[in-house]
């Protein structure tokens, strides 16, 4: 058979394609990148990660999975068992593995215990032969209970890391601190400040004794259930102990969260001047609300 895959997001490396692609390969199939002008397939796939990603050249032959699609689409047993075709992809650069599915957290903005369950370990697939460093993809690396096998595997293997989801640090202690600071990274160490209600300063306090803070950065997010003060008290705190702040808005058509996701993201400027500041030098105006709810 001729088998069409077609990647909604082409920047984006979709693992569930590798999959698909390699579980046809072993049938035997002709696996290729789909062709919207001259295809012929007998089967095609659409895969999309995000609700709001064009899905126009969509047809209804196609058959279709991920969270842009369905936040409870799952891959049938026999393609989730299989590894990742990363040829299908040819400039990817990385091994992308997971040591667990799922989290122990609920967070009621991600969708991650709705899709995947509470967590579970797994067995890493197979590594990219081409790959210049390893991608984790655990939503909560620490709360695996087998998390100290997922490191010696990690540092078996000499490459450098990129723990792409980040770490609960909230759950972090000293071993696993140390743990950290015995892998190659790939880039800054990455964790989460989402609710303003959590009183990050202890937290803050030990993790900048156990890890550098130029290693760290911390994703906040904004305009979900916080206010800007909330928003700007965290971020400078966050400045406060030498840690990159990295602002996620929820509603990135509005003013105030756009601009202040730019404050951070440069970090020339973030690390130069204070919110108020930049409001005074690059917004229309100095005093702003949170629209996000509107």
């Amino acid at each position: 058979m001729k088998i069409g895959l077609y990647n909604l997001e082409p920047k984006i490396n979709n693992t569930a394609m590798m999959q698909v692609s390699q579980y046809h390969k072993q049938q035997g199939d002709q696996v290729e990148r789909y062709n919207h002008i001259n295809n012929g397939y007998d089967l095609a796939y659409a895969f999309s990660l995000f609700d709001f990603t064009d899905k126009s050249m969509v047809t209804n032959e196609m058959i279709c999975g991920g969270t842009g699609f369905d936040i409870e689409s799952r891959l049938p047993k026999e393609i989730e068992d299989c590894g990742l075709d990363y040829s299908i992809f040819p400039n990817c650069k990385t091994s992308y593995i997971w040591f667990s599915r799922g989290c122990i957290r609920n967070c009621p903005w991600c969708v991650v215990r709705r899709k995947e369950g509470y967590i579970k370990t797994f067995e890493p697939k197979n590594i990219n032969s081409n790959g210049e460093y390893i991608t984790v993809m655990d939503n909560n690396f620490f709360a695996n209970p087998d998390w100290e096998n997922s490191i010696k595997w990690l540092k078996n293997r000499n490459q450098k890391v990129l723990i792409e989801q980040g770490i609960d640090v909230r759950i972090l202690d000293k071993d696993m601190a140390d743990s950290l600071n015995s892998l190659k990274h790939y880039k800054q160490i990455k964790f989460a400040w989402d609710d303003p209600k959590d009183d990050f300063v202890p937290i803050l306090e030990k993790i900048t004794r156990w890890i550098k803070p130029w290693k760290l950065m911390c994703y906040v997010l904004i305009g979900y259930n916080s206010t800007p003060e909330e928003d700007i008290y965290r971020v400078e705190t966050l400045k406060k102990y030498k840690i990159d702040p990295f602002v996620m808005p929820y509603n990135k058509k509005d003013y105030y969260q756009h601009h202040l996701t730019r404050y951070t993201a440069h970090k020339a400027i973030c690390w130069k001047y204070s919110w108020e500041q930049y409001q005074s030098r690059y917004m229309k105006l100095t005093t702003v609300t949170n629209n996000s709810h509107v």
